[in-house]
């Protein structure tokens, strides 16, 4: 197994002196090097060869004990120096102070075909940031990150990515929702992949001690691999930094609505400067459309994270960011004028992206009724949102009484819709049907178009939830499954049509399925 290891992150930026792997505020330093814990009895569940082929692997390699071996963290790879990265961050609206990498170890970066890869354990054991945590994942948690990241990618949202799953062979106790019932459970490792893990909370860790030197370095880093466009280091190329961040991050939180994803922990240690989708704890896709749902039982009160909020707390992160970045650029108006853009940006951007969701063609000035009108119709009773919009491509013009019965399947209580409820959507065909017609595409057309951005198969909760307790018993052919259906989400795969299904009432308040706590 040979790798192509060109490491920038440790060898350019600041190191921490210490190199006891005890917990710790570290200063001056944008990392820490630390071991990952060597597992009893690491065990390969499940690997991508699309991830190995892109960080210069074979398939065969991932059937070798030399991948066994350092992609569970025990061996290190030759001439390499695994760390944690320090940062910091807000949690729930409220400063947090230094957090870090508490459970995540960075392996090493690798250059293939002009391309940058970091690596890093999920799961492989404690880190100077791991506070009060053992630094170890379970399975259940791991299977979700795993496909999730996976899935993620296929549907076309900026995200990380994932390489392998693994059990460590060693048990975790774990409290699934902090209610005082730990138990325990299987270890499991997740080797997840990025061009880099660079977060928010970096920048904020130097600038909250006033540590500029720092800031400055690890900024000019940052735009020196991952934004060379933007120029030589200057305040014009800060400023032109921050707004590309904010451009990238509005672009992930579109897809997100797109797709019906929620989050659930949107920290600003958990926003990635590329805008990517990152830390997959108590995510969870919308069934019924709400924009008021939250997967995340710490959220459960507040709703900070609710579906319907992600722009707006993606814009509150990125005034976080503008403020750990102000020691660099010494005014206030660029920064704010690239914040009031981002607003303008999404009403814009967010109607564009309903418009391709409804089949709508030219862009006309009642567009945004139309879509308002069918959010209230879907509100109207318990609709499940991926399924709506999936069925809704198969509408033909001119066939306005039908249109309820399109996509009943959505439904997940047919029954309850009363006659007021049965008027409105039948108004509300009837402006869609019209709204069609001047449009210059045929019904296949638009449904093809349709049927591009709207999804038939999410890894909804419960499909997930049903691969774990499947993994639980050894065995991981569901994980294999779900992992092969998910990437084509956008494909008919009529062999997988049980999974393009409501979610079953089992799992309508089953822990795993509807709730989620920071530790799934």
């Amino acid at each position: 197994m040979k790798l192509h290891i060109k490491d920038t992150f440790s060898k350019e930026l600041p190191s921490d002196a210490n190199t006891e792997n005890n917990r710790r505020q570290v200063s001056e330093a944008t990392h820490s090097y630390v071991n990952p814990k060597v597992p009893s009895q690491p065990k390969l569940i499940h690997a991508s060869i699309e991830m190995a082929n892109a960080i210069g692997l074979e398939e065969e390699d991932i059937n070798s004990k030399d991948f066994l071996e350092v992609f569970s963290g025990s061996k290190i790879y030759s001439k390499t120096k695994p760390y944690a990265m320090a940062y910091a961050g807000h949690q729930f609206g409220n400063w947090a102070g230094q957090l870090g990498d508490g459970r995540a170890i960075n392996l090493f970066e690798v250059e293939q075909d002009n391309k940058r890869w970091a690596i890093q354990l999920k799961g492989s054991g404690e880190t100077p940031y791991s506070r009060q945590g053992d630094g170890l994942a379970v399975l259940r948690s791991s299977i979700r990150e795993y496909l999730c990241s996976e899935a993620m990618y296929h549907l076309g949202v900026p995200t990380t990515r994932a390489l392998s799953l693994m059990l460590s062979g060693d048990d975790v106790l774990r409290d699934v929702l902090y209610n005082g019932n730990a138990d325990y459970e299987k270890g499991a490792i997740v080797a997840r992949v990025a061009p880099t893990f660079i977060r928010f909370g970096n920048f904020e860790l130097f600038a909250a001690r006033n540590d500029i030197k720092n800031l400055k370095k690890l900024t000019d880093y940052t735009i020196k691999y991952f934004y060379p466009e933007l120029g030589k280091p200057s305040k014009e190329t800060y400023i032109k930094f921050f707004e590309a961040v904010t451009q990238r991050t509005l672009d992930m939180i579109i897809h997100w609505q797109r797709v019906g994803f929620v989050h659930g922990v949107m920290n600003t240690d958990n926003m990635s400067i590329l805008g990517l989708t990152i830390d997959y704890g108590p995510y969870g896709w919308l069934e019924d459309f709400d924009f008021g749902w939250t997967p995340n039982t710490t959220d459960k009160q507040n709703k900070r994270y609710r579906f319907g909020n992600q722009p707006n707390i993606g814009l509150w992160n990125l005034l976080q960011l503008a403020n750990a970045l102000y020691p660099l650029i010494e005014e206030a108006e660029p920064i704010e004028a690239i914040l009031n853009q981002y607003q303008v940006d999404f009403e814009k951007q967010s109607l564009q992206m309903m418009r391709s969701k409804l089949g709508l063609q030219v862009e006309l000035e009642d567009d945004a009724k139309l879509i308002q009108d069918f959010e209230d119709c879907l509100l109207l009773s318990e609709t499940d949102m991926t399924i709506a919009f999936r069925l809704l491509a198969n509408y033909k013009k001119d066939n306005r009484d039908n249109g309820i019965e399109i996509i009943e399947n959505a439904f997940y209580k047919p029954e309850e819709l009363t006659e007021d409820n049965l008027m409105q959507w039948k108004v509300w065909f009837k402006a869609y049907d019209q709204r069609l017609q001047k449009d210059a595409i045929t019904d296949s057309e638009r449904q093809q178009k349709m049927n591009a951005v709207n999804p038939k198969y999410v890894l909804r909760n419960y499909m997930a939830q049903l691969a774990i307790d499947k993994a639980d018993e050894g065995d991981y052919g569901l994980v294999d499954e779900l992992f092969k259906l998910l990437k084509k989400p956008y494909d008919e795969q009529p062999e997988h049509e049980k999974w393009f299904a409501k979610r079953p009432e089992w799992a309508r308040h089953k822990v795993g399925c509807s709730m989620l706590s920071c530790s799934s």
